[in-house]
């Protein structure tokens, strides 16, 4: 029997696991297009442009202006002209992200617990060093 190609298991890995999130996300407005990564990146580094956001999270520009005008949208996040760039703008949580921060952290931590929860630890590291080597390698 051939085994799937490592591609193909990664995908579909991927497209699962968003499709759970998104259901756990949507009772706070949050949405798909990855909302959830930007929100969390925007949390950790007030002051972020759309640009930043598209080179760290890897998205394309459009995926990231929807995302962002849906956060936008949704009352999570402001923004701010950048005084150094008329085209630009700063993004910055407000107070209903700050506080839904531990209920988003706790709902992706419980779902990477689950995500490997069949794993031994020593799988786990080993998982781990293996995608983070495969994806320098692709950068």
């Amino acid at each position: 029997m051939a085994r799937e190609p490592i591609g193909k298991l990664i995908s579909h890995l991927h497209r699962q696991n968003q499709k759970k999130l998104v259901k756990q996300f949507v009772p706070y407005g949050i949405g798909s297009g990855g909302q959830h990564s930007f929100l969390k990146l925007i949390l950790s580094r007030p002051g972020i442009t759309q640009d930043q956001l598209t080179a760290e999270l890897k998205f394309d520009k459009a995926t990231t202006a929807r995302s962002v005008k849906q956060l936008e949208n949704s009352g999570y996040i402001e923004r701010k002209d950048d005084p150094n760039d008329r085209r630009s703008h700063l993004l910055y949580p407000t107070p209903k992200a700050i506080d839904f921060f531990p209920v988003l952290q706790s709902i992706l931590d419980e779902f990477n617990k689950s995500l490997v929860g069949h794993l031994t630890d020593e799988e786990v590291e080993q998982l781990h060093f293996l995608l983070q080597k495969i994806s320098q390698n692709e950068e």
